[in-house]
């Protein structure tokens, strides 16, 4: 699938993209840092707490290829993917208003929590899903870092909100991420019409002359047993792949207070810093990495990124200091870069038809998802058997599977005769 866009309208695509994520993951980065402690005031247990802040994962494994698959069969003057965003952003963002409103009661709290959580992973393969329908392959990897990028920065949105506002205006502070994710779907509507997308365009092309435009969804199933079926296996391997370093990512991060504080003796604070300036690594290092995939082969570029990675885990083990750990972060996430802006733009780029985009969107989420439900699990139990020293060594053996499974689909790419731009 080849589909080729004027570079005006990429960079104009690619804002609003990047907008439209910004908005969402300024709500859920604020979710993650400031939910629990409203928990905290009717729950003791630390894995209660941790259950109930996972319940986002777990419907984002089952609802966003659902969602994806939707929007992809979905036909309106408006495209298939804005309605979904008009209808689903607004609706996300007064549940988050209500949260801090709803924290005096546990069960109406789960409840909010819960209904934010559904709504807000049921249109986040939609909106990521435009990247692809407007932007044709060989640009996709500094597009999606440009995404990358605005992801990223609401990290810092939601610590500047925690420090400065959160204990004066607790519920004021929910407000904020909210009113953005209302101003980016208004641009979005007055902006955007998807309809008028390459990728669009060409479904609605497979789609006249497959005689289905009465029913163009290509059903969930179907995609499914493609992905099983086919002899090839790329596409099955890039899936497991990122359910690998997906893994080996989130357990870096969820894991790493802990070692700090068991391993390198500092405070619970200290500790807990200890990934921010490898937050700021990660956005210096992503335009660039986009651009070598660009040039030397996506693939070639997200094996190094990982072996990268995975050195930086076996340097912060043998430099057991603060400052050698915070070097290690640093090193670490930005070879990650290299995996989490290009590996979504090689799955794109492998789906068979341009009327399944966005399912290929919620099956990479899949994946991302499974890792950030496994991964700290699958690492911890390693941790009971080495020892808090050996966490980041532990992080790099599960790092060598993903590079294992990388280094599986290069070899198969190699051998492909269709002339398809991964």
């Amino acid at each position: 699938m080849t589909l080729t866009t004027p570079r005006v309208r990429t960079g104009r695509i690619t804002f609003f993209v990047a907008l439209a994520v910004f908005a969402q993951e300024s709500t859920w980065n604020l979710y993650d840092s400031q939910v629990p402690p409203l928990l905290r005031e009717h729950v003791s247990s630390a894995a209660l707490i941790g259950a109930l802040m996972g319940m986002d994962n777990l419907l984002g494994i089952f609802i966003q290829p659902w969602m994806g698959n939707r929007s992809d069969g979905t036909r309106t003057s408006w495209g298939r993917r804005i309605p979904y965003l008009v209808v689903g952003m607004p609706v996300a963002a007064v549940l988050f208003v209500l949260i801090p409103h709803a924290a005096a009661s546990l069960p109406l709290l789960i409840l909010v929590m819960f209904g934010y959580a559904l709504v807000a992973n049921s249109f986040k393969p939609i909106a990521e899903s435009l990247l692809p329908d407007y932007i044709g392959p060989e640009r996709r990897s500094r597009a999606n870092a440009a995404v990358k990028i605005a992801s990223s920065i609401t990290v810092i949105v939601a610590a500047l909100i925690s420090i400065f506002l959160i204990d004066d205006f607790p519920k004021l502070s929910f407000a904020i991420p909210a009113v953005l994710m209302l101003v980016s779907v208004g641009v979005l509507a007055w902006r955007v019409r998807d309809s008028k997308s390459p990728a669009y365009r060409a479904a609605l092309e497979e789609d006249r002359a497959g005689h289905t435009e009465n029913a163009p969804r290509v059903r969930m199933r179907d995609v499914l047993l493609d992905l099983v079926r086919d002899t090839d296996r790329s596409r099955l391997l890039v899936i497991l792949s990122v359910l690998a370093f997906g893994s080996a990512w989130f357990a870096s991060r969820s894991l790493i207070t802990n070692y700090g504080m068991e391993t390198l003796g500092m405070s619970r604070g200290d500790a807990g810093g200890l990934t921010l300036p490898s937050g700021l690594a990660f956005i210096v290092a992503a335009y660039p990495v986009a651009l070598c995939a660009e040039r030397f082969g996506r693939l070639r570029v997200i094996l190094i990124g990982m072996t990268v990675f995975a050195a930086a885990m076996v340097l912060g083990t043998i430099v057991r200091t603060p400052t050698g750990t915070v070097v290690a972060m640093c090193v670490a996430a930005a070879g990650a870069s290299a995996f989490m802006v290009n590996m979504a733009v090689v799955l794109w780029n492998l789906a068979p038809s341009a009327r399944v985009l966005g399912t290929y969107t919620g099956l990479y989420t899949v994946g991302w998802a499974g890792g950030g439900f496994l991964g700290p699990a699958l690492v911890g139990g390693m941790v009971d058997v080495t020892g808090w020293p050996f966490l980041l060594l532990d992080i790099a053996v599960v790092t060598a599977v993903a590079v294992l499974l990388v280094a599986r689909i290069a070899s198969l790419q190699r051998r492909r005769t269709d002339g398809r731009a991964l």
